[in-house]
């Protein structure tokens, strides 16, 4: 201490010193020997020192260095004159600073210390080793002269040769000394080889060695103590001094050193856990940057087989690729929360993640992944019914292309092979138009032919007519389909259009003749008038009746796509409908047959000369008896065909309640393990340890349900597989149980992570468990709405509940908002119950601060503003001593060496109080 109450000083000099009495002369050579060998110990750190003390301080220049040493401050200036008035104002200098520390001299003056008086110089030196040496020492509320006693006392107590009871006679065997030195540092004597009778071996080993390890210098020989009655009790006091700083000096190292590995190793784990952190979030975000690209890629495929293996794909990322992850991100986050709580009660500052790499970012770039993924898999679906629809519309452009140009031709249609019809778009070759009703049309028969002639002529035109009219939809319809063929970006529609194309130029031109023709025979229609009734009678009846057959055979050919029992029974009921119109149209075939039977009867009875068939049609009774046939053998075809697509929407139905069946129960689990999870989080049931038991029970119940989501995912690809898109029997898809059930994992992980981080909080801030109990019963008391969270304005009512003066003024706000910078570091609005917890403990917490390890290093570094390299790796540990050194900034204060270190900015630093 700087300064002593005026009442107290400490030691008046008179209470040891009488002007009028004269020294022992062998206490004044003990004094003389003891007090120069403890100023050199200091003046040697100013690079010199003293032979004779009444001569070497008369011009008091050396006094004042010496008092400038021990006491670390700047004198006054000294005079540099040889003049008795030079030499008494220095050492009034330095009077005046020993009296200005608290100590009143007196008896000695400036004069007798000029004048080389030895026993007011001895008096000085020791006025000055009580306020500098021995006044400082305080042990059990004693100090000075009592506490210096006391405390070797107390470390020679084990000692029991040894019983120290004073300053004089106590040390004269030695053995005093030699217990003090093996009790601080034992490997330097080997104390059970001394003896009590062997005083001078005692003394002389106890001073070697103090002398040669301990750095202090020797003060007193043995033959000085051993041949005097009652040795100096001045020299010894100054002489155990030494001792007593020496080893309060590393005592003091010791704790220090200790302090700052405690500190430093939290650092480093700290420091490691960033590390980790910093690199699996890297990893995952990579593993995401990567993902949805492919994700987002949508280009298509041209065939059905194509896109199949683009979904076999996808399935194998959300069964292989995915899970993997999923564990990862959960895990991140548990570690995130621990170190964010071991940084809480290291009292260090939170972690703030490198840019982009928040758990926040994090789940942000896992939603982005999880939309791409949703949009992928609609995506592929969507594909997958636009290719099959794609698939269906060709087959059935291809077969009314080949009905219509079977017709044009007047040849018969293709038929279906395996791979559909035989005819395909690039197959045809490009005439201008049919051969077969352009050279009708084309035809001048008429120019030559007789009334009879000319009347069937013009008959058959009004037959062609009507049938060239009843094939105006099929046109259409092929038309229709190419249009929608290009709407859906069919892969071959060039072929398409261009078949579609010459179909409509070869339909104009066949009207256009058409017209043409009918003009004609209208004009000669006058010059012919007879006209065989029943041929036009049986051209108009064939003529529909032809145009029924081929329709018909065109819908039983025609293929079908269904999903749902109700469309296929729909077809069933459509089917027997058009079944039951049979055995009329077989009379309306009669009827037909019946005609041209007649027209027969009256060719042989009349004898008319017919040169050639049917002059209004060129249907014939043998092509309505084989296309009769034909839509008799298409009946079968047909009635199979919707039994095997009846059974194949049975099975789809049976896929569909079987994924109902356990999704409507899996759904409603999930929901109510989620439920169950969030009230255990708020409930106070036992001990924290009694509530991670539980939860991980609870845990392991979770984990023996995936083989039920397996199996639900196992149906989910059989109803994928069978091309089933929707299911009115649930309202749960797959997507949503993955989800919650991947939520279920991830929520009940978190819980347990918090119980643990409670756990670990109340352990490392004793906590009780009535407290936390507590703690916990404020909070959900104010958790309204059992988020598992407090709002701001929550967390303020909780606060002042629990008796913090938090007011509605400017003052309050500032202390509320500084409140939630500690509990909200990432300022995410909310208060945790981790965080609550965490600021309850630090408000009666004792810890490690800047200022603590700031002191620390001070007293490793002997005072100075710096440190050495030398001194770290001496006091510290090798790792810790490099970790310092690798970190520390070089010192740039006035005082510096070469090499110098500034520990201040590093200890605020390891706080977060600067950048480290």
């Amino acid at each position: 201490m700087d300064h002593y109450d005026e009442d107290q000083d400490y030691r008046h000099p008179e209470d040891d010193w009488d002007r009028d009495l004269l020294l022992d002369p062998a206490w004044e050579k003990q004094q003389r020997k003891t007090f120069t060998a403890w100023c050199n110990s200091h003046l040697r750190k100013a690079g010199t020192q003293i032979e004779n003390i009444e001569e070497d301080f008369r011009d008091g220049l050396k006094l004042m260095l010496l008092l400038e040493v021990i006491s670390g401050e700047r004198l006054a200036k000294p005079e540099r004159g040889k003049m008795r008035v030079h030499k008494i104002s220095n050492v009034n200098k330095a009077l005046n600073f020993i009296a200005s520390k608290g100590v009143k001299l007196v008896s000695i003056g400036a004069e007798e210390i000029v004048d080389g008086n030895a026993k007011m110089t001895l008096g000085m030196i020791w006025t000055i080793i009580l306020r500098f040496a021995i006044q400082d020492i305080s042990v059990e509320e004693t100090s000075a002269k009592e506490g210096l006693l006391l405390w070797c006392q107390r470390k020679t107590a084990p000692y029991k040769n040894v019983n120290i009871q004073n300053f004089h006679i106590s040390w004269k065997d030695g053995l005093g000394f030699c217990a003090l030195i093996h009790r601080h540092r034992p490997e330097l004597i080997d104390y059970a080889k001394l003896r009590k009778d062997d005083p001078m071996t005692n003394l002389n080993t106890a001073f070697d060695v103090a002398e040669k390890y301990l750095d202090i210098p020797k003060m007193l020989d043995a033959e000085d103590i051993v041949g005097t009655a009652r040795p100096d009790e001045k020299a010894i006091m100054t002489y155990v001094s030494s001792f007593y700083h020496a080893f309060s000096g590393a005592q003091k190292a010791e704790t220090a050193a200790n302090r700052i590995c405690k500190v430093l190793a939290v650092n480093q784990e700290n420091e490691q856990l960033m590390e980790d952190y910093e690199k699996l979030a890297s990893d995952l975000l990579e593993w995401i940057r990567r993902t949805i690209p492919w994700l987002e890629n949508r280009m298509p495929e041209n065939t059905m087989q194509a896109m199949q293996q683009k979904l076999e794909d996808f399935r194998d990322y959300r069964r292989l690729h995915k899970p993997p992850k999923v564990q990862e991100k959960c895990q991140l986050e548990i570690n995130f929360n621990t170190l964010q709580t071991k940084l809480r009660l290291s009292n260090r500052p939170a972690f703030m993640p490198s840019e982009g790499k928040m758990v926040s970012d994090i789940n942000n770039a896992w939603g982005g992944l999880e939309g791409a993924e949703k949009g992928y898999e609609e995506w592929l679906l969507n594909e997958i019914r636009r290719l099959e629809r794609l698939d269906h519309l060709a087959e059935k452009f291809r077969q009314k292309a080949a009905i219509h140009e079977a017709w044009t031709e007047g040849t018969a249609p293709s038929t279906p092979g395996r791979g559909g019809w035989q005819t395909t778009f690039s197959d045809l070759a490009t005439p201008s138009l049919s051969p077969g009703k352009e050279e009708m049309l084309q035809r001048r028969d008429y120019e030559t032919a007789t009334l009879s002639e000319i009347k069937a002529l013009l008959k058959k035109h009004e037959a062609f007519e009507s049938d060239l009219a009843a094939h105006q939809d099929r046109v259409e319809q092929i038309a229709a389909i190419a249009q929608e063929l290009n709407e859906l970006d069919y892969y071959d529609s060039p072929s398409v259009n261009a078949r579609c194309q010459r179909i409509c130029d070869q339909w104009d031109a066949l009207g256009a003749l058409s017209q043409k023709r009918s003009e004609a025979l209208q004009r000669t229609e006058k010059l012919l008038e007879t006209i065989d009734q029943l041929y036009l009678e049986f051209a108009k009846r064939a003529a529909p009746f032809n145009n029924w057959m081929e329709g018909a055979m065109e819908d039983l050919q025609d293929s079908f796509i269904v999903h749902t029992i109700e469309e296929i029974q729909g077809l069933s009921t459509a089917h027997e409908q058009f079944k039951a119109t049979l055995p009329e149209a077989d009379k309306e075939r009669q009827a037909i047959l019946g005609i041209h039977n007649e027209i027969a009867k009256i060719v042989q009875t009349y004898h008319v000369n017919m040169a050639g068939s049917n002059p209004y049609t060129t249907i014939n009774p043998q092509e309505v008896n084989a296309k009769w046939d034909k839509v008799r053998q298409l009946v079968p075809l047909r009635d199979q065909s919707l039994i095997e697509e009846h059974a194949r929407q049975q099975n789809n139905e049976r896929l569909r309640r079987q994924f109902a069946n356990q999704a409507n129960v899996i759904g409603p689990w999930i929901q109510t393990k989620m439920e169950e999870i969030g009230r255990i989080s708020i409930e106070m049931h036992g001990t924290l340890e009694d509530q991670l038991t539980h939860l991980r029970q609870y845990e392991k119940s979770i984990i023996n349900y995936k083989p039920k989501i397996d199996q639900l995912e196992g149906d989910h690809q059989l109803i994928q597989a069978a091309l089933i898109f929707d299911n009115k029997h649930t309202n749960y898809t797959m997507e949503h149980i993955r989800v919650g059930w991947e939520q279920l994992l991830t929520t009940i992980a978190r819980t347990i992570n918090e119980i643990e981080n409670q756990i670990l909080t109340r352990d490392a801030k004793g906590i009780s468990q009535e407290q936390l109990n507590e703690f916990r019963a404020s909070f959900n008391h104010f958790d309204r709405d059992h988020s598992g969270t407090l709002g701001a304005e929550e967390f303020k009512a909780c606060l002042i509940s629990l008796g913090f003066d938090i007011g509605n003024d400017a003052q309050g706000e500032n202390e509320f908002s500084r409140i939630m910078s500690v509990v909200d570091p990432n300022r995410m609005g909310v208060v945790t119950f981790q965080g609550f917890i965490d600021f309850m403990s630090r408000e009666t917490a004792d810890t490690d601060t800047a200022d603590q390890v700031m002191a620390s290093f001070k007293i490793l570094a002997g005072d100075k503003n710096y440190i050495l390299a030398d001194e770290l790796r001496r006091e510290l540990p090798p790792d810790q001593a490099e970790y310092c050194i690798a970190r520390m900034a070089p010192y740039s204060g006035p005082d510096g060496v070469p090499g110098a270190l500034d520990y201040m900015s590093f200890s605020t630093a390891l706080y977060g109080e600067s950048d480290l």
